[in-house]
Order: structure tokens, then C-alpha cells, then sequence
């Protein structure tokens, strides 16, 4: 799995294209202000054991650091050539978001499934931006 996080002052999306017939139709755009946005490649590899501990103990790492408690999982399947089928990828995004939520965080995800417009304004300072191979 591959994963780059990037802490946004603001983050906002609207769905423009389904790329999957099994999910549901979206159209509601969203915003969200200073929020960890988590963009994630789950390879085939993750199909053999999943990094989910792994990736929940960067997450908690990550948010001692950028003192957040906010974060959006965003399905990005361009951070290598290796990509696990959508149905497996959509329920580790669901996991993943259980996982965080019992934890404490205020956990959203994009619309799975779509291509999206995306609006991001990061600031440049030390780790708010990391990319993560595990």
C-alpha cells in the first residue's frame, strides 16, 4: 500500500465521472477545513495481509505531529503500477475508517468509484505533506 498525506487548510470535492457500476450515484460536493487528507493505493500485495495496523499506528503518529483529529481517505489509485481489485480496496477504506473512528478521529471519505474535481490549498511546512510506503 501506498499512501501520501496531505494536511489541507482546505479540501473540497465535487464527483464528475462514475467509473464503477456497483456504486451508488453521488452528486453532493463537500468541503472540509484543516483536515489530513489521506490519499491511498492499495496494491494486490495487500490482499495477502493488509497493512491496516501498520497504517493506523502512521495515522496516530502522524496526528501527534500535525495535531489533527480530522481526516478524509481518498482512494488514489496513481501512487504505483500495482493496484488491488476496487471491491478489496473499498472495504480496507472501510475498515480503515472503522479502525480511526474507534480511536477517536472524525474519519470521512470521498465518493468511491468517481473521478472528482478536487480543490486543495496545503500550506508548505515540515510534514504536511508525507508519502508513506508500506
Amino acid at each position: 500500500m501506498k499512501v501520501l498525506m496531505i494536511y489541507a487548510n482546505k479540501f473540497a470535492y465535487k464527483p464528475t465521472i462514475k467509473t464503477l457500476d456497483f456504486v451508488p450515484e453521488i452528486t453532493e460536493a463537500m468541503e472540509y477545513n484543516n483536515v489530513q487528507v489521506a490519499f491511498i493505493q492499495v496494491e494486490e500485495k495487500d490482499k495477502e495481509k493488509a497493512p491496516t495496523k501498520k497504517f493506523i499506528n502512521f495515522i496516530k503518529w502522524l496526528s501527534r505531529k500535525n495535531e489533527f483529529k480530522t481526516i478524509v481517505l481518498h482512494s488514489f489509485g496513481h501512487l504505483s503500477e500495482s493496484k488491488a481489485s476496487p471491491e478489496f480496496t473499498q472495504n480496507i477504506l472501510n475498515i480503515f475508517e472503522e479502525k480511526l473512528k474507534s480511536t477517536g478521529f472524525e474519519v470521512y471519505q470521498t465518493p468511491f468509484g468517481y473521478f472528482l474535481d478536487l480543490d486543495i490549498k496545503a500550506p508548505g511546512y515540515s510534514l504536511a505533506r508525507v508519502f508513506k510506503s508500506m
